[in-house]
Parts: C-alpha cells; structure tokens; sequence
C-alpha cells in the first residue's frame, strides 16, 4: 500500500517536509539547472520539483500511481497532472528527455517493469533521476515521512537495478543529512546540516539521488572464458567415468 496523497500532502506542509523538499530540489538544480524546450515528466510525487522546469520546457507532466492518488497541478492555468497505471504508462514511446521520479520506486510492486515502462517513454539518451531513500540513512527508518515506506536501497543495489533495466547510471548524490526530527532547531538549519553532512557522514545522507541515461542496446560484458563442465557418460560398470568438457562461456 502506497503512502496516499493525503499523507504526503501533511507531510510536506510540515516545517520537516519543507526543509526535506527544499534540500533536494537545491541538488536537483545543481544537476539540471535548466530543461530548455525539453519534455519534463515527474512520476510519484515530484510536483514541486517540476515547477522549475515550467518557464523553458516544451512539455511538463505529472504522473502520478493510481494507488497514491493526486491534487491538481500547477494550481492555475491548464492541468498537467493525471493519475497512471504504474505497469502501462499512458504515454507515446520515446517521448520524455528528463523524467524525475520520487517516491515512485520504493513502493512500487513490480520495480523493474516500472523501470522499463520508463525506458519505453524516455527518448533515445534520455536523462532519468531516481530519488529514493537511502538503506543506510536516518530517514529510511522514520515511518511519519514518505520515505520510511517500501523498499530502501544502497547506491549498488540501485546501480544494479538500473542496469538490469538498460539504464546506465553517469552520477550520484545523497542529501537529507539532518536527522528526521521535526523540531524546530533541526528544520530551521537545513543548509548546515546539508554543508556538515556531506563532510561528516557523506555515506549517511538520507536519500539517495541516481542520474541515469537511456542505453539502447547492452554492450558485451567482456571476453570468452573457458569453463569446464562435467557431463557423467553412461558405462558398462556400475562405476559411472567422468568426461570433462571445455565449455565456452560469455560474461553478461
């Protein structure tokens, strides 16, 4: 079950939400500071985050799962937000250059064909960001944010995923180093815990943020090796004899 749109909505109305949004669109502009006469999709959650990308981009869409629910976006003017079924995105193939999606993956009940519903969407060298909670971090365990829900994941295991996926994984951040408290002392230093955080404890951050391009095709993984394998051959003795046959094998 999916953290519904009414929670999210509390949580990020919240002085710990906000300082949470802010940090990680601050590192998502760092990234892509523009999206100039792009197609711009957000899946999840990522209404706030697209908003930036509004003033240059040819297209801007908010998808979000049918299970989470959805508010209207933006608030004025013409709509751009639509509820999607997570396993058939209602969109053209090759369409997206940038997708952004948080709290889409976590919770997501069958994660690699989400992955691959994106890589039918995204154009050819399409830029993906993948915004997920981090295993090894603070917020993974706060079960009063959204990012204390489903599955948390380690850079490798994203790196992974990914990959099995046909994305390839250029860059990586992690952000939220503030512990997930909501007092005011912590959510009012946003930006010192961030500065400190990345010295301190940079493998702490409590979410993890993957930029990933659109691969078309999977290059060899390397050269021929020789393996054996033993094949048991059918005699008259009750002893069975034992042929070892040499055996190409081709890593993925």
């Amino acid at each position: 079950m999916r953290f519904d749109i009414d929670r999210l909505q509390a949580f990020y109305a919240s002085p710990l939400g906000r300082m949470a949004q802010d940090m990680i669109a601050r590192r998502i502009a760092t990234l892509w500071p523009h999206a100039d006469n792009l197609d711009v999709l957000g899946f999840g959650h990522a209404d706030a985050l697209l908003d930036p990308f509004r003033a240059g981009a040819r297209r801007v869409i908010s998808a979000a799962p049918d299970s989470q629910g959805l508010v209207r976006w933006p608030e004025e003017g013409k709509c751009a937000a639509a509820l999607v079924d997570e396993e058939r995105l209602p969109f053209r193939d090759a369409l997206f250059d940038r997708l952004i999606v948080v709290h889409g993956l976590e919770e997501a009940e069958g994660p690699r064909r989400l992955l691959r519903e994106f890589w039918r969407i995204a154009a050819p060298e399409a830029r993906m960001l993948v915004i997920v909670a981090h295993r090894r971090g603070l917020w993974a365990r706060a079960e009063s944010t959204p990012f204390g829900h489903g599955q948390p994941y380690t850079r490798g295991q994203l790196y992974r995923l990914l990959e099995e996926c046909m994305f390839q994984p250029t860059a990586s951040a992690r952000a939220l180093f503030a512990p997930p408290i909501n007092w005011g002392l912590i959510t009012s230093a946003g930006d010192a815990w961030e500065r400190i955080g990345r010295f301190a404890w940079a493998s702490f951050g409590g979410v993890l943020m993957i930029e990933a391009v659109k691969r078309l095709y999977v290059e060899p993984g390397g050269t021929a090796e020789r393996a054996r394998r033993v094949v048991k051959i059918p005699a008259k003795s009750t002893t069975p004899q034992i042929m070892r046959e040499p055996v190409d094998k081709f890593r993925s």
